[in-house]
């Protein structure tokens, strides 16, 4: 069990993913770098305001703690009380035009004495849906997976879909992709690498989709929109997100497990798009589970 390559491999990707996102921005990522007092840190690199990217937070954690939080020891009460330590990169980016999407990925390593596993995943959550984007998308995580074990992408394409859904709306997110958790599969150094599969197929996947996006022409309603469905990512972050929670639980850093949240968010009462709209697109055609590839 190899913490130092994980920890090596995770700063690595972060520093990758902030600098090919700072060169389509054209803006740069302030860095946070921050202690915990229970042990350990991170540095959380955010860029807000761009001209692409309107938030966009990459970050990278290494922390420690005494004993396990209850978010975090639910599925395997043996190991509840017990000194532990995660490691991670998490990153959320809220394009400013909305017909780009927002993206989401997470890859995380847990270790608690002799017990350990990996988890991790990217989900996409477009505005406007394009059919070619999600097939892209999902065919890009499929490709990665598959020269570790062709079983895994539908396996953890099923559980993206069940973990970002929104039970209180009966709704998914967005248009899913890969979630894992728990993944001791092969032993240590196979779980390694899927993970590392996960965080290096991040940027092949959402690279050329937001490249195709990034100029097309928005007005105040489709800006609109987007904030209307930005809502739906907050409620799922505060309400059902066991990442959230663990961080809040275990005396994290507030600034940095929130910086998912997105800049400008609106509600609206008994809202229904118009029927035949491209927003009512987005319900019929793309918030369904469907299999894209």
């Amino acid at each position: 069990m190899d913490v130092n390559a994980v920890k090596d491999y995770l700063l690595g990707l972060q520093q990758s993913i902030v600098a090919e996102m700072s060169q389509r921005d054209g803006g740069a990522f302030a860095r946070d770098e921050w202690q915990r007092p229970e042990g350990g840190g991170g540095l959380t690199c955010i860029l807000e305001g761009g001209d692409v990217l309107e938030r966009a937070g990459v970050g990278f954690s290494h922390v420690k703690g005494a004993s396990l939080p209850p978010s975090a020891s639910v599925h395997r009460p043996e190991i509840a009380g017990r000194p532990w330590e995660a490691l991670g990169v998490s990153l959320v980016f809220h394009p400013r035009n909305p017909y780009a999407p927002t993206v989401h990925m997470n890859v995380r390593c847990f270790v608690a004495g002799d017990v350990w596993w990996f988890g991790g995943g990217m989900d996409l959550t477009p505005y406007y849906g394009f059919e070619e984007d999600c097939v892209h998308f999902h065919a890009t995580l499929r490709d990665a997976l598959n020269p570790h074990d062709p079983a895994l992408y539908p396996r953890f394409k099923k559980a993206c879909d069940a973990y970002f859904f929104l039970k209180h709306r009966r709704e998914p997110r967005g248009i899913g992709g890969t979630f894992f958790d728990d993944f001791t599969l092969g032993g240590f150094d196979h779980a390694f690498d899927v993970m590392r599969a996960t965080g290096n197929a991040f940027l092949p996947a959402y690279g050329p989709i937001l490249a195709r996006r990034v100029a097309t022409p928005y007005g105040e309603r489709e800006r609109a929109f987007q904030a209307y469905r930005r809502g739906r990512y907050v409620e799922f972050n505060l309400v059902w997100d066991r990442g959230t929670l663990f961080g809040l639980q275990s005396g994290g850093r507030t600034e940095s497990i929130l910086m998912s949240m997105p800049p400008n968010v609106s509600w609206r009462y008994n809202w229904v798009p118009e029927p035949g709209s491209p927003e009512a697109r987005l319900y019929s055609d793309f918030l369904v589970g469907r299999d894209w590839v």
